[in-house]
């Protein structure tokens, strides 16, 4: 019998199908699992380090590429090991997302391998810890506990078919081109968006943004590996000549205003812990927060837009960048990670003009590589938390008061000239133990709040600060001395950004108003107040050496910064390729513009492109600098042809 058109019945159809998607999910809903959770807490860190500008449909893409092509390589183990690997996996990677959720809070960047590798340089940083983490943070780890008793039932019930190993190699490399192929085109499009982006993770904020967190640290890793052995060679000949070329066109003195004005007086630098310059000026129910140093800052020449300028290392970065007129290091501390190179410091030059040179502060040693560094920085004496009588402890160590005390009888045994460096340490987060010690403010509205405490902190710190000045300028040391005074780094972290908005009557924030809040006051006090004023002029932490050397008549030579006392126009460059010149501001992290009068948005200009174009040829230099210790190379040329 002939049959003819038969069809399979629709019932027995469904069956199969159904019968297949239970097999297929039963096999495995370990890696389907995977991707689904990795994917939900990737997206989900995401959008906590862009609230502003998140978007799903942006960001989806990327992360989902990244956590298949990761996913890929369990399908190379059998099946109890790519469970157990998947597990493993999910693990690490909330780990990481937990970790980098904190750090973001805190430094407001993403963890890189170098950050780890100096993570023992942090410590200051622990007492913070409790401001952030959350306990919704913790949910990153929810599904790994609970999938601890579900994986052993899973492994050891489930009837799961194992492939053979060829199968499992060609399903991974399948979903590894897949997901490689996804990456490796926004990848493309982000480098030819932003050029040396991916080479030079100068902007890792940007980089995780618009690639997701797996990406980012993958691309970290490489780029580590990669620049190590890269570090191995030499810089070619070509590139060192044109890092020379630079740093000597940038050495022609532009004016001689106030040259050698500090020949035979001595030079008193004192770097402030968290001071930004909103509290100068500013009042609190009547009060002034910062009443010495607003006294001082009339009585001095005053930047009033002094841009900090460090990046991990914060105050170490300060210092080295305030030292040496280099900038700190893409990824790590500077002062962790260069020990070893020949540096052209402030302290170097003091010595060529028979100054005695030291620096001070009254905190460990060897917090921040200080003891080793301070010898690279060729210091003749560091005086630290054993060299000093520990009396009174105000935050993380000695207090201000009493090592300002100790330091003015340090000082006043000084043989004459000399440059004495000293760094303050009780206006270091956390704000919450200055209460105790003299007078308070009164914060109405603010007490209790993070703004509030810190101006508190920073009270306390104002007040200490004007004692010794005061005795400084009764003992007649500041008739013979020229005085240098700045804050370090932000006191305010971007997660409590709000507060600060408040405290400076901003409604509507913009990323130009964070990137403007982050000044810090500078001063230079000269003998009898003279050449007090104010000067509008942008400016960082790196044109302090230059400035400094010609007001003593020091060497010039290797420096990336500008003697502020003698030119009219300036650009502050930022660590993660922001800069400024005073009337526009790149914001690097959202690749914008702004015109600083307006605050409005404006379009990119040819101007605006090669001040973008110097601002990374000077990070890349600053590095190739230090990773391949050039200055060694450079003076000994110098070295050579005097001969």
């Amino acid at each position: 019998m002939k049959i003819t058109n038969f069809k399979v019945p629709n019932n027995i159809k469904d069956s199969k199908i159904l019968s297949f998607l239970r097999k297929f999910i039963i096999n495995n809903i370990d890696i389907i699992y995977f991707i689904v959770i990795i994917t939900y807490k990737a997206i989900k860190y995401d959008k906590t380090i862009s609230p502003e500008y998140f978007s799903v449909n942006f960001i989806f893409l990327p992360v989902f590429a990244s956590v298949i092509a990761l996913a890929s390589i369990s399908l190379i183990f059998k099946n109890r090991g790519r469970t157990r690997f998947l597990f493993i996996v999910n693990f690490l990677l909330s780990f990481i997302l937990f970790a980098d959720t904190a750090y973001y809070r805190y430094f407001k960047d993403i963890i890189s391998i170098s950050v780890i590798r100096n993570g023992v340089m942090l410590g200051g940083v622990s007492a913070s810890l409790k401001d952030v983490i959350y306990p919704t943070d913790f949910l990153f780890f929810l599904d790994c506990i609970v999938l601890i008793p579900l994986i052993r039932i899973y492994t050891k019930h489930s009837k799961r078919t194992q492939p053979k190993l060829i199968q499992r190699l060609a399903l991974f490399l399948i979903l590894f081109v897949i997901g490689g192929s996804i990456d490796a085109t926004r990848i493309y499009k982000l480098n030819i968006e932003q050029p040396r982006l991916i080479s030079t993770m100068f902007n890792r904020l940007y980089l995780d943004k618009s690639l997701g967190d797996v990406n980012f640290h993958l691309l970290d890793a490489y780029n580590v590996s990669s620049t190590k052995i890269a570090n191995m060679k030499s810089v070619p000949v070509a590139k060192q000549t044109e890092i020379k070329q630079f740093l000597e066109k940038n050495d022609i003195p532009k004016g001689v205003t106030f040259k050698n004005d500090g020949k035979g007086k001595n030079l008193i630098v004192i770097q402030v812990e968290a001071l930004q310059q909103f509290v100068i000026g500013k009042s609190i129910n009547g009060q002034e927060i910062t009443p010495n140093l607003n006294k001082w800052l009339g009585k001095s020449l005053y930047f009033n837009n002094y841009y900090y300028q460090v990046a991990s290392g914060t105050t170490s970065d300060a210092e080295f960048l305030s030292l040496n007129s280099l900038y700190p290091a893409a990824a790590g501390a500077a002062y962790y990670l260069y020990p070893g190179d020949t540096l052209n410091s402030t302290a170097a030059q003091f010595n060529t003009k028979g100054y005695s040179t030291t620096t001070l502060n009254g905190y460990q040693e060897g917090f921040w590589n200080r003891n080793v560094m301070y010898k690279a920085e060729s210091f003749n004496n560091y005086y630290a938390e054993k060299a000093y009588n520990v009396d009174e402890q105000v935050g993380l160590g000695l207090s201000d008061k009493s090592f300002f005390n100790q330091t003015f009888d340090k000082i006043k045994t000084y043989k004459e000239p000399y440059y004495s460096f000293m760094i303050t340490l009780s206006s270091h987060y956390p704000y919450d133990d200055q209460k105790g010690y003299g007078n308070t403010l009164d914060l109405g509205n603010y007490k209790g709040s993070f703004v509030g405490d810190y101006m508190n902190g920073i009270h306390y710190t104002d007040t200490q600060i004007g004692m010794f000045l005061d005795k400084l300028d009764k003992a007649g040391i500041l008739k013979k001395s020229i005085l240098v005074l700045y804050g370090d780094h932000y006191a305010i972290p971007k997660n409590e950004a709000q507060g600060l908005y408040n405290a400076v009557g901003i409604k509507n924030p913009t990323d130009l108003d964070w990137s403007e809040l982050q000044k810090v006051p500078m001063m230079i006090h000269f003998p009898d107040d003279a050449n007090k004023g104010v000067n509008n002029l942008p400016a960082g932490q790196i044109d302090l050496y230059p400035t400094i050397a010609n007001l003593f008549n020091l060497q010039t030579k290797y420096m990336f910064g500008t003697d502020l006392l003698n030119t009219k126009t300036n650009v502050v460059s930022f660590r993660d390729g922001s800069f400024t010149n005073g009337t526009n501001f790149y914001v690097a992290s959202t690749g914008t513009y702004y015109d600083e009068k307006t605050k409005a948005k404006v379009p990119s200009t040819p101007e605006l492109e090669g001040m973008k174009t110097n601002t990374l040829n000077q990070l890349e230099y600053s590095d190739d600098i230090l990773n391949h210790n050039l200055l060694k190379t450079f003076i000994k040329e110098d070295a050579t042809k005097k001969k």
